[in-house]
């Protein structure tokens, strides 16, 4: 893959809402067997914070399995986790694009990842 190490995945979590839509969609995209994953979502809480807050996030991680759907990219087509994300919390693209939206967004509850 020519490319590789020059797109990869903004994932916005704040605004996560666990739905697993992107699990589900990645392990029949790639027919992968039970307990393998592409993408996980990852759940951090619920607890209570030190300032009497309640934290409960879900977090979508992209495993050693990810391959960035490579074969739908090169047809021109999102990976399937970014197309079937039902919060609209994953975006495709260049990382210096990706780099550039995370910094405008100004958040902490963002994650780049690249393969």
């Amino acid at each position: 893959m020519a490319d590789k190490g020059k797109y990869g995945l903004f994932i916005d979590y704040e605004y996560c809402s666990g739905c697993h839509a992107c699990e589900v969609a990645c392990k029949h995209e790639h027919a992968m067997s039970k307990g393998d994953f592409g993408i996980r979502i990852l759940q951090d809480g619920p607890r209570k914070n030190s300032n009497g807050r309640w934290e409960y996030e879900h977090v979508p991680l992209p495993t050693s399995l990810c391959d960035l759907c490579v074969k739908r990219v090169s047809k021109g087509k999102l990976p399937t986790c970014v197309h079937h994300c039902q919060a609209g919390v994953m975006v495709y693209g260049r990382l210096e694009e990706l780099a550039a939206k995370a910094q405008k967004a100004g958040k902490q509850k963002v994650a780049i990842f690249a393969r």
